[in-house]
């Protein structure tokens, strides 16, 4: 594949919908979120992402496995979080944010990994 940044692009999909998220908690937007299936990094997941990353070899494949429940349970942190600010649970939306930015780190490390594997 070889294409230059190629993971890194999926990673930032990754951040500006997290920054989309993060506006809305902080009453600057508001975005609502989607499915993990419907963001453009899912949209990614779900299409050319297996066979691009296998492409790579196995270890990438592996390595691209490993972001499939992360990334499902970013978006649903996400929607918790949302959904705890709604009912005005300040508490609650502060823990889903918490657990909402563990994960996209989590994210964002597999996909600077596979980025790696891509030289």
């Amino acid at each position: 594949m070889n294409e230059s940044a190629f993971f890194l692009r999926r990673m930032n999909d990754h951040v500006q919908y997290l920054g989309k998220i993060k506006a809305t908690l902080e009453d600057r937007g508001d975005f609502q979120g989607t499915d993990h299936h419907s963001c453009k990094l899912g949209l990614w997941l779900d299409s050319d992402g297996p066979i691009e990353s296998s492409a790579i070899g196995t270890e990438a494949r592996a390595t691209f496995d490993q972001i499939l429940d992360p990334h499902e349970r970013f978006h649903h942190a996400s929607k918790q979080a949302l959904a705890c600010k709604d009912a005005g649970d300040r508490n609650g939306m502060e823990d889903a944010m918490t657990e909402m930015f563990k994960l996209s780190n989590t994210l964002v490390n597999i996909l600077v990994k596979l980025d790696g594997m891509d030289q």
